[in-house]
């Protein structure tokens, strides 16, 4: 009687084509490239998203700390440049080497940035510079728009890495210039009201991101329903 082994079978995943349209995408495709051709040989990509994961939950604590130190809003911003480093970086890196492990890569960078989102807007949270209100609005536009792209990679075949013409990167960019304002304008008044810098800002990033999602959503279900239809 012969026993004969079974290799596992492995989940068929297609590899979705990736949409980059964004202000800096040209200079940071050449820069993120340079920066992949001189990474030490022991450095690989899972070294870098643990670092780009390590820099957020910084940036986090961070903020929660700033209500007591403000000056650390600009130590948020340092972590910020430290996040797009090892989380820009380590595809990068990964399509450099030809080390590429498109199913393992896609969950583990997109459930990090889940957690590196919950960390951030929770710290800012805490630290009481913003309401809760808005940095609910933030996450769950945030999330929604995460839900978006990731059934729209896996029904469509695109994985869109920007929208408008911004991507993390702009978005990185407007947050670190965000910090510097609020450190010096903790407060700003519009029509005559009295209202926290980042609960403005917050509210006016989830009306932004809301909008994308809609649109979006009803630019998705339209090519999907003339695709199938019945």
């Amino acid at each position: 009687m012969s026993t004969q082994t079974i290799a596992p079978s492995r989940t068929e995943f297609r590899i979705a084509k990736r949409q980059q349209e964004s202000l800096l995408a040209g200079v940071e495709k050449r820069c993120l490239l340079w920066l992949a051709q001189r990474m030490p040989e022991r450095v690989n990509s899972d070294h870098l998203t643990l670092l780009g994961l390590a820099a957020m939950l910084l940036a986090g604590t961070s903020y929660a700390l700033s209500a007591r130190w403000p000056w650390l809003l600009l130590a948020v911003n340092v972590w910020l440049a430290v996040n797009w480093f090892g989380d820009s970086l380590d595809g990068t890196l990964a399509r450099y080497r030809n080390q590429q492990r498109p199913r393992y890569g896609f969950y583990v960078d997109h459930i990090v940035d889940s957690i590196s989102a919950l960390f951030l807007i929770g710290g800012l949270a805490i630290s009481g510079q913003m309401s809760a209100w808005p940095a609910m609005g933030i996450l769950v536009s945030f999330y929604l728009l995460s839900i978006d792209s990731y059934l729209a990679t896996y029904t469509i075949g695109t994985f869109r890495l920007s929208f408008w013409k911004f991507s993390p990167t702009e978005l990185r960019i407007l947050l670190a210039v965000g910090n510097a304002a609020a450190l010096l304008y903790p407060t700003t008044h519009v029509f005559g009201q009295t209202f926290k810098f980042f609960d403005l800002a917050g509210g006016i990033g989830a009306a932004a991101m809301m909008v994308v999602v809609i649109i979006s959503v009803l630019r998705n279900t339209r090519t999907l329903y003339r695709e199938e239809r019945i």
